[in-house]
């Protein structure tokens, strides 16, 4: 393994940063629009870590199939998925949204499942297992104040991140992971801006809701959230074990619940909490039953923080992206 202090600061860089984007995309929907800020936030990181690839002497070049590829993959993991996340935190909690998002590795062992791949037994009774728990979170009234269309949005916004981070793995994206995702989120980043605009979000734009927390959460996320974390998961691909890697999983909404009853007083109900202990427990169960025997394999939504893992077999680790 790498030395131990850089292993274990990368480590915390994924839990933490990664646990806080519910929290911060929360205090930023306060007043900045939802869609646009999404977008432009993705503009902002897509733009960044293409300097920095100029910097390096990184090449952006992609085939005209690659970038095709990349775009909809960044449409379909950041502008569906991250896009509506955004949105439904609009209506409800940021630790709600995270529980969600947190069956996502469970709906890509469904995904494969469906398409008739190998699953391990213990991995399919944990999916039936997390699917209640998530139910347990969604239930009417379980939220308390929470709309069953912020509800409905952030489920929708998982399946996104689900189905393309298995279908996604077919697609011809550029080979360096840094250079995919510098269009992937470039092409999210304008998709959900100009989205923005048409659902009438340009209309509201003025400059008093520029106000400092929101501002500074927006900001969080591009640099932060997308940039400082993706670079210390790449890292620790490289360099850690996959099965201490892939604990993140299950601490980030542990993060994500924690900061929202702390500065945000989101209160949660006993079925809430107990969905939440049922979903993180399903996906630690999963997630160790899949690579126990083999390798791991991963496709994530890139610098996010909003991750989608799946385990597979006969695969290496893919292209890693946060």
């Amino acid at each position: 393994m790498a030395a131990r202090p850089r292993f274990l600061l990368a480590l915390w860089t994924v839990y933490v940063v990664w646990g806080s984007t519910y929290f911060a995309i929360k205090i930023s929907v306060r007043t900045l629009p939802p869609l646009v800020s999404a977008g432009t936030r993705f503009l902002l990181a897509g733009a960044l870590l293409a300097l920095f690839l100029a910097w390096r002497g990184k090449s952006l070049r992609a085939t005209p199939r690659e970038l095709g590829a990349a775009a909809l993959l960044g449409v379909a993991l950041l502008g569906v998925g991250v896009g509506g996340t955004t949105l439904a935190e609009t209506r409800i909690d940021s630790s709600v949204a995270a529980m969600i998002a947190g069956t996502v590795p469970l709906q890509v062992i469904l995904w494969r499942t469906l398409s008739r791949e190998r699953v391990a037994l213990a991995t399919r009774v944990s999916v039936v297992v997390g699917l209640v728990g998530l139910a347990l979170v969604v239930l009417p009234g379980g939220e308390g104040a929470a709309s069953l269309v912020g509800l409905a949005t952030m489920l929708g916004a998982t399946v996104s991140w689900s189905a393309a981070s298995f279908f996604g793995r077919r697609l011809p994206t550029p080979g360096d992971p840094f250079v995919a995702t510098a269009w992937e989120m470039t092409a999210a980043g304008a998709a959900l801006t100009v989205a923005g605009f048409v659902a009438g979000e340009g209309g509201d734009l003025s400059v008093a809701m520029l106000e400092p927390g929101p501002v500074l959460a927006w900001l969080y996320l591009g640099i932060f959230g997308s940039l400082v974390a993706f670079s210390a998961y790449v890292w620790l691909l490289a360099n850690a074990p996959i099965s201490k890697v892939v604990t993140h999983q299950y601490v980030n909404p542990l993060v994500a619940i924690a900061l929202g009853a702390l500065f945000l007083d989101e209160a949660l109900p006993l079925t809430t909490l107990a969905g939440a202990a049922v979903i993180v427990g399903s996906v630690y169960v999963a997630v160790r039953a899949e690579s126990a025997p083999r390798s791991a394999a991963v496709q994530l939504s890139p610098l996010v923080g909003e991750e989608l893992e799946q385990v597979g077999p006969r695969e290496d680790r893919g292209r890693p992206a946060a």
